[in-house]
């Protein structure tokens, strides 16, 4: 079966292609059949993810997967959420790093004076079989740290330089792909929704 990855992300997708590989289907980036990034318009990750699902089969007439994914700091009641590529006003930067960079720069300005810096990302995950499919497959991963006072480690992407990972003892960007790919809330996300797609023998 060929599915499609609804991302534009080279990160994301390289990161997401890894997990998916034990499903032995062909994942394929939206990004091949040209279709474009959906909007993003809705308040919670669910919604997101469902609508970048739909759009891409839609598009492409083949079954979808999509995720919306973000960090939340409770003590900013839950910034920067579904908002968190967007944290900084930068959607427009052409260059990932750099409005990764300010994102991550606003959150640490915002929690300067804050005592309370426990985090947690989230993914919320989305496979449909057809763009008016009754029954989307959802699945939810977290992934539970602290958000750092300065940036730490080269990998990853994102929040990864600020993110503490408590059982590691080291940022997020400090991991290999490997050990990310097997604790974060991507990993989770996708282990629930390829149990679910095995149980209805997809």
């Amino acid at each position: 079966m060929k599915i499609i990855l609804a991302s534009n992300n080279s990160k994301k997708i390289k990161e997401l292609s890894a997990l998916f590989l034990p499903l032995g289907h062909e994942i394929i980036p939206q990004g091949d059949l040209q279709i474009p990034e959906a909007d993003e318009p809705f308040n919670t990750f669910l919604e997101n993810a469902l609508h970048k699902a739909r759009h891409a089969a839609k598009i492409s007439g083949l079954p979808a997967i999509a995720d919306d994914s973000g960090l939340c700091v409770p003590a900013l009641n839950g910034d920067p959420g579904v908002f968190s590529s967007r944290y900084a006003n930068v959607e427009s930067s052409n260059n990932a790093e750099n409005k990764d960079f300010l994102n991550n720069q606003k959150l640490l300005e915002n929690l300067k004076n804050v005592q309370d810096r426990m985090a947690f990302f989230v993914c919320v995950m989305v496979f449909i079989q057809a763009e008016k499919s009754p029954l989307p497959l959802i699945s939810t991963g977290l992934w539970h740290g602290k958000i750092l006072t300065e940036s730490r480690g080269n990998n990853g992407f994102g929040y990864d330089p600020i993110f503490y990972v408590p059982e590691k003892n080291c940022s997020a960007a400090e991991l290999s792909a490997e050990v990310k790919n097997s604790i974060s809330h991507r990993a989770k996300a996708v282990k629930n929704l390829l149990q679910q797609m095995q149980e209805l023998q997809i």
